[in-house]
């Protein structure tokens, strides 16, 4: 049997909390209880491979406050069972993610997560993963499916789901020429949010919701180019596959001289703090960041104590917030 913190807990008759400060050789646990805990350990086989290890996240987009929060919430899932995290910042220019995988993967790596990396790549290279397969080092992934055949688990956010709460949230305002805001072609997630879209414009009697999609970079300036063309097609709302595109798309409706919301409403994406202080506060769609770092922590501390985690995608739902971005459609 594969043993782990909560059959070392179990047997010694403590919480896992306190086998942890054990393992961690932390204070406040009494000696009887550190004995009994130790004993357990030694009588199970429980090794303590995992003390003072790495687990590396790698990201393309650390300046974007929802990548940052994501990883540092991992980080303070992990820190307390004795594992640091080592932000591998894989954006284009930068080092890449083979290269921050080949250099470390020999350094005491206990885990790798890809925090939107290369798992959101339709045709992604399959390399990196079978070097960390070979060398027995378990992987995560999060929003983004591996490429087929890939075995590893996968905790996202239901992007279907998300573009549903945003149209629906418009069509109740009265907005009927809604356009979409995309990440660009090929990366996983926004070709499910556009697939999300489509549908739910589709279920409320709109034939051609493919024309109201504009695919663009998940950046600001990507978010304003599309507003733009948008605009250009007489669209009264906007959602956008990113809050930074949401920004964008606000200064381009500005732009061109008209108002937020009065005359074009704008859904985000994502739900990062700063959304709540923009002018006007933003209407998103709020990924459960807590959630799927809870989820991302456990699974490691899981996989690094050999126990088995089950492989393919875990989706959970995200929430909409109504603030001051979205309002009436024009008329209405």
């Amino acid at each position: 049997m594969k043993v782990g913190i909560v059959e070392v807990a179990a047997r010694a008759g403590v919480s896992e909390a306190t086998v942890s400060r054990v393992i961690n050789r932390r204070q406040g646990v009494a000696k009887k209880t550190r004995d009994a805990v130790e004993s357990a350990m030694s009588e199970l086989g429980y090794e303590r491979a995992v003390q003072g290890q790495l687990v590396a996240v790698v990201t393309e987009r650390v300046s974007n406050p929802f990548f940052a929060d994501v990883a540092e919430r991992i980080e303070s899932a992990l820190a307390p069972h004795g594992l640091k995290t080592l932000l591998c910042p894989a954006f284009p220019g930068g080092v890449q993610e083979p290269e921050f995988i080949t250099s470390i993967v020999d350094k005491g790596i206990a885990a790798v997560v890809f925090l939107s990396a290369s798992n959101t790549l339709e045709g992604a290279d399959t390399d990196t993963y079978e070097l960390l397969r070979a060398r027995r080092i378990p992987y995560i992934g999060v929003n983004g499916e591996f490429a087929d055949g890939v075995p590893a688990p996968v905790f996202s956010t239901d992007d279907m789901l998300a573009a549903e709460l945003a149209v629906d949230h418009l069509y109740r305002l009265g907005h009927r020429r809604i356009g979409m805001a995309s990440g660009p072609t090929g990366n996983h997630p926004a070709e499910r949010r556009v697939r999300g879209f489509v549908e739910a414009m589709a279920r409320r009697g709109v034939a051609d919701a493919d024309r109201w999609v504009i695919r663009q970079s998940y950046t600001v300036e990507g978010g304003q180019a599309a507003a733009v063309s948008l605009l250009g097609r007489g669209a009264t709302a906007v959602v956008a596959a990113s809050d930074y595109m949401a920004l964008g798309a606000i200064r381009g409706i500005r732009r061109q001289g008209y108002s937020v919301p009065g005359d074009v409403s704008v859904v985000g994406y994502d739900g990062t703090m700063i959304t709540e202080f923009l002018d006007p506060p933003l209407t998103t769609v709020r990924q459960p960041t807590d959630r799927l770092a809870l989820e991302v922590g456990r699974s490691i501390l899981e996989l690094v104590s050999n126990r088995d985690v089950p492989t393919g995608e875990l989706l959970f739902d995200p929430e909409l917030v109504i603030r001051a971005s979205t309002g009436p459609a024009p008329g209405e």
